[in-house]
């Protein structure tokens, strides 16, 4: 695949809001004064051709020679058509480079996008933006500058060359295309809710198909397929119907011009021939008449049409601007972060803790998640994170991560307050391992090379993905580093956890995030894992919510969360002596392994364990 490079197609749409016309010809004049000059040329050719017929068939009455009539018409004629050809393709050029700056600027703007807002959004609605809205922005820029201007100036030229060849005639045409534009009017009214409902469903369609193709599997599972696909087709229906209504309405438009037309053709024959039997009017001013009442239609049919074309444009262009209205993330950052934070110029104080929650409370719409929180995460060494489900030990890292910001109290990171600090600034610090172990849907090495400004060397990826145990298995693949995950080639759920975390050891940050690293891991590769995470912990700060009892004995530092608070903070054996809730949390995981009381290593608590498991033969591990 060929990636374009033109730095004109990377620049940003002008201004704050998508005004079409502006972006279309936003550095461009040159080609908008060529596409109005061809325009002007194509439209004016369209004016002057029955006239160019009527001189014509004046010749021929009066037996004069035709050539030099023929030969204008054919000339002007063939004119029209190309100045309109070269008109509609420069215009579709700069329309294609406008919609392939608005998708660049669509797709930057979700990604810089709130994680709040871009999850209200939905990817299927953002997706329908870069597929459906465009075409539709497509079609409006594809009539509205240049046909249907054209059609206008058409529409607006044969009726005043109509009135000068005979006025009568005018005003019973006139009289016939009423009923006709008053029927258009109503539609082109109805058009615009139509298509503001068109996109709506169609977006919440995508976002419901994409959901449900993220879960196949456990669809499957379930064998719910007939179930799941009853729902879409219900949706399918839905937008069917609109479709149906808005077709329904635009149908209308045609036949209605093409009534009143008939009707203004009929009362035209009786009057015009009236008025040449009573010598008011020549023949070939007749004809002339004739001919443009049958141009009539064209650009009345174009302006009907487009005008459709255009309230979808509208809807679309709505659409966008609503997008570009939302905030980013660093908005507002900059000014708070102060001039000592620019992009690359803040620097961790090496004195301060790595994470410093001071009386943080925080909630998803109404419901609280943590409460009046406090805590310390030194800047070197490990700390874990344990506490029952909905405790908030994964809020935590968002808060440090800032994809979520506290309703009150303040985070600080390395010693600033994370909310005067830009993404760059705060995440360029942090490594971080979700619970779902992300992976995209590309290489081995893009994965592994996330937020790498350039290229790494094979061997210091293959050096990672040695120290997680993934090496042998990535050079297994068909293209080693360069195989595509997913489809045919994708990773277990334990080797997709190798490699996310492969990608954290890569980043080199101070500070890392490790949200249940060993939840799909082996008890080989726990321990290579365990390795990982103190050699890591060594040098820098490591913060894990824990689920294994074997993580929370090496932690330099324990914190329990339980309902929103932290109930306490301390090494595991302080926790174990002090801190029920703690010790019932140990003891609920050694009541299921043996093998976890034998392997932890002394403590008081693998008396009462061995106790509990005399006889029972060594399970899995089981979460804190």
């Amino acid at each position: 695949m060929r990636v374009v490079n033109d730095a004109n197609l990377d620049e940003r749409l002008p201004g704050g809001e998508l005004k079409i016309m502006r972006a279309l010809f936003a550095g461009k004049a040159a080609h908008a004064v060529a596409i109005g000059a061809l325009a002007v040329l194509s439209t004016a050719g369209t004016l002057a051709l029955p006239l160019v017929v009527a001189r014509l068939l004046e010749a021929v009455q009066e037996n004069r020679g035709i050539a030099g009539p023929a030969m204008i018409m054919v000339a002007v004629g063939l004119g029209a058509a190309v100045a309109g050809t070269l008109a509609t393709y420069l215009l579709s050029r700069l329309a294609e480079r406008l919609i392939c700056r608005l998708r660049i600027q669509t797709m930057r703007k979700s990604l810089a996008l709130r994680l709040s807002d871009a999850r209200r959004e939905g990817s299927g609605n953002l997706a329908t933006r870069l597929a459906a809205d465009v075409f539709q922005l497509k079609g409006a820029i594809d009539i509205g500058p240049i046909q249907l201007p054209m059609a206008l100036v058409t529409l607006a030229g044969t009726l005043v060359i109509m009135g000068f060849l005979d006025w009568v005639l005018l005003l019973i045409t006139l009289g016939g295309f009423l009923t006709a534009l008053w029927i258009v009017a109503l539609v082109v009214v109805g058009l615009r809710r139509k298509f503001q409902a068109l996109q709506v469903n169609l977006g919440e369609l995508v976002e419901r198909f994409v959901g449900v193709m993220d879960a196949l599997p456990i669809i499957k599972a379930y064998r719910a397929e007939d179930r799941v696909a009853r729902d879409l087709a219900g949706r399918a229906e839905h937008l069917a119907r609109l479709g149906v209504q808005t077709a329904r309405m635009e149908s209308l438009m045609v036949p209605a011009i093409n009534l009143g037309q008939h009707i203004a053709l009929l009362t035209v024959l009786i009057g015009g021939g009236a008025r040449l039997l009573a010598g008011h009017l020549t023949l070939a001013d007749f004809v002339a008449f004739l001919l443009y009442l049958l141009q009539l239609t064209a650009p009345l049919i174009m302006v009907a049409s487009g005008a459709s074309n255009i309230q979808a444009g509208m809807t679309a262009r709505r659409r966008f601007n609503d997008l570009f209205a939302l905030p980013s993330e660093d908005d507002g950052t900059a000014g708070a972060a102060g001039p000592d934070a620019a992009s690359r110029g803040w620097h961790p104080d090496p004195t301060a803790p790595a994470v410093r929650f001071e009386r943080v409370s925080f909630s998803y719409g109404d419901e609280p998640v943590l409460r009046d929180v406090s805590l310390t995460v030194p800047a070197v060494g490990l700390t874990a994170m344990v506490g029952p489900s909905g405790a908030g030990k994964s809020t935590v890292l968002a808060l440090v991560e800032r994809f979520v910001t506290p309703g009150e109290g303040r985070v600080e990171v390395f010693g600033r307050d994370a909310a005067g600090l830009t993404s760059a600034e705060l995440r360029g610090r942090i490594a971080y391992v979700d619970q779902s172990f992300t992976l995209l849907r590309d290489t081995v090495r893009a994965n592994l090379t996330l937020g790498h400004d350039g290229p790494v060397p094979d061997e210091a990826l293959l050096h990672a993905l040695r120290k997680v145990g993934l090496e042998e298995e990535v050079l297994r693949l068909p293209d080693g580093l360069d195989t595509v995950i997913g489809g045919e080639n994708d990773l277990s759920g334990g080797q997709r956890q190798r490699l996310a975390l492969a990608r954290a050891i890569l980043a080199d940050t101070p500070l890392v995030l490790l949200d249940e690293p060993t939840s799909q891991l082996d008890s080989v590769n726990e321990v290579r894992l365990r390795q990982v995470v103190d050699d890591l912990a060594r040098d820098r700060a490591v913060l894990v919510v824990a689920h294994r009892l074997s993580t929370v004995q090496h932690a330099g530092q324990v914190i329990v969360l339980d309902r929103g608070r932290v109930l306490a903070a301390g090494t595991h054996d302080e926790l174990l002596s002090g801190c029920a809730a703690y010790a019932e949390l140990v003891n609920g995981q050694l009541l299921g392994s043996a093998e976890a009381v034998l392997t932890a290593g002394e403590g008081p608590e693998t008396e009462s364990a061995g106790a509990h498991e005399a006889g029972r033969p060594a399970v899995a591990r089981q979460g804190v």
